[in-house]
């Protein structure tokens, strides 16, 4: 694991069926929403295909960074599911039925037998396929799966997980309390906002512009909208540090002001 200074998170979405639009991924605000829980951001998001080549290019770049990164689907043993060979292919080490996710998917195998679906005989050739979804790159740990047992895997700051939501996010949440718990709450940031009418983008732009020179660290935002009654306006607001984002946004509040905008909504 790297150090705790500026680490970014981020999230990479594996499949073609995300792509093609036949399902639609719910992964993004999920981790979003883990990670405000605790004080962390998500800084970006890729979405790749289920080509081996194409994953292995993605995590080969991804593995040469200090990043938290969340991969989702594709750890599966159908002729579609390429994640876990590509991560072995990126960093150049083979892969090898991980002793304790062997172990696991037995105890799921188990499970079904008692309850009348299936065999516990990890001879047959069905349960045989099962193991292959407990081949990890050499080097991998475990990430546990509390809803059918059967292990994602944790290898360079990266977090393997199938695609189906039920399984991912407890993985997300158990990763990021056990791996990354040093990494909450790190840095306390506000964000502030307000709607102004009646100012069009371009006259405010400059201030936005003056606002990131004068508090180094602050971010500003501009997201101009029609609005629901049809009255267009902008929400205009600041990112960061608690005292500096307070000085920001009141500068920000009176050019808004200065150049004629109206803090409510103008009479039809």
């Amino acid at each position: 694991m790297g150090t705790t200074a500026a680490r970014k998170v981020r999230l990479i979405i594996i499949g073609d069926e995300i792509l093609s639009g036949r399902r639609q991924d719910k992964h993004f605000s999920k981790l979003v929403e883990l990670l405000s829980q605790r004080g962390m951001r998500l800084f970006a998001a890729e979405f790749i295909s289920d080509d081996r080549d194409v994953i292995a290019g993605v995590l080969a770049r991804s593995f040469a960074t200090n990043d938290v990164v969340f991969c989702c689907g594709g750890i599966g043993a159908t002729p579609d599911d390429q994640t876990r060979q590509a991560a072995a292919q990126a960093l150049g080490v083979e892969l090898r039925l991980h002793p304790e996710a062997a172990r696991l998917i037995a105890e799921r195998c188990a499970d079904n037998e008692r309850r009348g679906q299936g065999s516990s005989d990890m001879s047959l050739p069905e349960n045989q396929q099962r193991l292959q979804m407990g081949v990890f790159p050499v080097g991998a740990e475990i990430v546990p799966n509390p809803y059918n047992k059967i292990p994602g895997f944790f290898i360079r700051d990266h977090t393997f997980m199938p695609g189906f939501p039920v399984m991912a996010w407890p993985m997300m949440e158990w990763t990021l309390d056990t791996r990354y718990r040093e990494l909450h709450h790190q840095i306390t940031q506000v964000e502030h906002s307000f709607l102004v009418f009646k100012l069009p983008e371009s006259r405010i732009t400059p201030a936005l512009e003056e606002l990131e020179k004068r508090w180094q660290g602050v971010k500003a935002f501009s997201l101009p909208s029609m609005g629901a009654t049809g009255q267009p306006h902008i929400d205009l607001g600041v990112k960061g540090e608690p005292a500096a984002a307070a000085e920001a946004l009141a500068y920000l509040r009176s050019e808004a002001l200065r150049l004629g905008g109206q803090l409510t909504p103008p009479e039809k």
